[in-house]
């Protein structure tokens, strides 16, 4: 069974920084394309980054040049650096891949930056 862990959400000041982690177990992590979404209050949910199994990286506009999304495939693990955070970062944060043609989602971790 697949699944897909976050970690690393908190609280911080704006210009400030955090690393968002994402433990996938029960598949092959290697070759599955991972991505990161957020949802803020009252909006839909968004593509933040995204990172294939070849390492090639896309990235919403908003989020250019602050946010970086790297794998390390030898821990199963995700990862989304985020730097000069800004208050319309706060949000949810999900890690996704489909595997096989099924979605997993992870359960998500809370992103809160303070003006």
């Amino acid at each position: 069974q697949v699944q897909l862990v976050e970690s690393g959400g908190g609280l911080v000041q704006a210009g400030g920084s955090l690393r968002l982690s994402c433990a996938a177990s029960g598949s092959i992590f290697s070759r599955n394309t991972m991505d990161w979404y957020r949802q803020a209050p009252g909006k839909q949910r968004e593509l933040v980054a995204r990172i294939t199994s070849g390492g090639s990286t896309t990235y919403a506009d908003s989020v250019k040049g602050r946010f970086t999304i790297s794998r390390d495939n030898a821990k199963n693990t995700a990862y989304l650096q985020m730097n000069s955070l800004k208050p319309e970062d706060t949000a949810v944060y999900y890690c996704r891949s489909v595997i096989t043609l099924r979605v997993y989602w992870g359960q998500g971790t809370q992103v809160t930056v303070s003006s």
